[in-house]
């Protein structure tokens, strides 16, 4: 039996109820509201160290991030285990990469050559390491060590080299796995077509209930044109596999690396356990095999990804492999959800946060994470879904409070985690770091071009403003 094509298709800082098809905010996303229907949506998805290159190591080896080791961003991925793609090779697949990589050095505008550092995604590369100016995006296609820079919007050339791709996986002997990483709906929120933006004034966004008063609703409405502008573009990507004749051969998942607070409980970004941060889309669709038009809340992670899509295709999981094969669930088996997912940020950068290092569980129905020393927050996610009654010192919620520790207990037993302090993290895998952070950077060629394309950018902009 021909084993089937994966697409994995992936935004950064995209959080789980950014989807029209949630219900809960006003984005509109009609080709991904489209795909639910005929897929399974998990609505308890979670992003285990939500932030970018962690969460991203955790997609592609399936460890949790002590043991891969990137705890935080601009950090090479261990070459000595075996990546998703290492893992689908040896079973015959093509194994592609477009996008935001985020999985290497400081430099973020470093090429990668072929070779240990592409962790097995050989048969197609046009990828960069980091890059979030979006009307300035660039990659290095396969062994060429000279930047194509792109014209236009970022996430639409993606896309159009994804279309590209999966036309040209017909000509192969084997399937194909391809991963497309588009940088948005991460800030800066503003760098979309004009079209997007006009599709969302600021004054008619509805704020979330956790969000405070003073929220930037321009921000907010940027955001979502940012979701709808990569809507549209997944919506291409699915048309593709149809006039294709792939749809039926092809499992497609639609996810996130992690979230974006964006204002709720007066917080920005991610990094913290609160449902904005660590709760992401997870849409998974494979036709006639997993239940179409489900919305599921078993438990599923990204640390889970690897084995669950390898167990899917009937490959072979590494024997080290933290994550679960979450295949059971993923098919229709809502009783073969974990009990618990863990959540952890073992690097707090003293530049950048206010706060340690944290560990957490999630259940089904509960929030829990702590610092060392104090537990942080406790919510009942089923009665308060925008957490904002923190039980965390209720004297009521003793009892829970010692249930949701137990659980966390075992996470660190099972993972070996001595839940050390940012400082003893840093030292053992983050070398030449200060307080848990190190300068990243560009290098000279890709940092010239990048400031040339944004004021050609800028200078575009205000003369259509002055022309309106």
């Amino acid at each position: 039996m021909k084993k089937p094509n994966i697409l994995f298709v992936f935004a950064d800082q995209m959080r789980g109820s950014a989807l029209g098809c949630a219900g809960i905010e006003d984005v509109m996303t009609p080709n991904l509201d489209a795909f639910a229907k005929e897929s399974t949506r998990f609505i308890r998805a979670i992003s285990n160290t939500p932030v970018c290159s962690p969460a991203r190591a955790s997609i592609l080896s399936g460890l949790h991030t002590l043991s891969h080791e990137v705890v935080y961003n601009d950090i090479t991925m261990r070459t000595d285990i075996k990546s998703i793609a290492h893992c689908l090779n040896e079973e015959g697949y093509m194994c592609g990469y477009i996008g935001k990589w985020h999985l290497d050095c400081a430099d973020r505008g470093v090429f990668i050559p072929p070779g240990p550092r592409r962790q097995g995604f050989d048969d197609y590369w046009a990828a960069y390491n980091c890059n979030h100016m979006y009307y300035a995006g660039y990659y290095y296609l396969n062994d060429n060590p000279k930047p194509v820079w792109i014209d236009g919007y970022e996430p639409e050339a993606q896309t159009n080299l994804a279309i590209e791709y999966i036309k040209n996986s017909k000509h192969k002997d084997g399937p194909f796995c391809l991963f497309l990483s588009w940088g948005p709906p991460h800030c800066p929120y503003e760098q979309v077509p004009e079209k997007y933006l006009d599709m969302y004034p600021p004054e008619n966004i509805r704020l979330k209930p956790n969000a405070t008063k003073n929220a930037d609703k321009r921000k907010i409405a940027a955001y979502y044109a940012q979701i709808t502008a990569i809507d549209d573009c997944f919506g291409k990507l699915m048309r593709t596999l149809n006039e294709e004749g792939l749809k039926n051969d092809t499992i497609v998942v639609f996810t996130s690396d992690h979230g974006d607070m964006l204002y709720s409980h007066n917080r920005g970004w991610k990094f913290k356990p609160w449902a904005e941060s660590v709760n992401i889309p997870f849409i998974i669709r494979w036709p006639g095999r997993i239940p179409a038009n489900r919305v599921s809340d078993g438990l599923i992670s990204l640390v889970d990804v690897m084995p669950t899509l390898l167990s899917l295709v009937g490959a072979k999981i590494p024997e080290e492999v933290e994550g679960l094969d979450l295949s059971k669930l993923v098919l229709g088996d809502d009783s073969a959800s974990p009990d618990s997912i863990f959540v952890n940020f073992p690097n707090s950068p003293k530049r950048w946060l206010s706060y340690p290092e944290w560990r957490g569980v999630i259940t089904k129905r509960y929030t829990y994470a702590r610092f060392r020393d104090k537990i942080w927050v406790l919510y009942d996610d089923l009665n308060d879904p925008y957490q904002l009654n923190n039980l965390a010192e209720l004297p009521e919620y003793e009892e829970l409070r010692k249930e949701m520790e137990n659980e966390l207990q075992k996470w660190l037993k099972r993972l070996n985690d001595s839940f050390e302090s940012t400082d003893e993290v840093a030292k053992k895998y983050y070398p030449g770091s200060v307080n848990g952070f190190m300068e990243f950077y560009e290098n000279e060629e890709i940092r010239t071009g990048i400031a040339e394309r944004m004021k050609k950018y800028q200078q575009e902009k205000l003369k259509k403003k002055s022309t309106n």
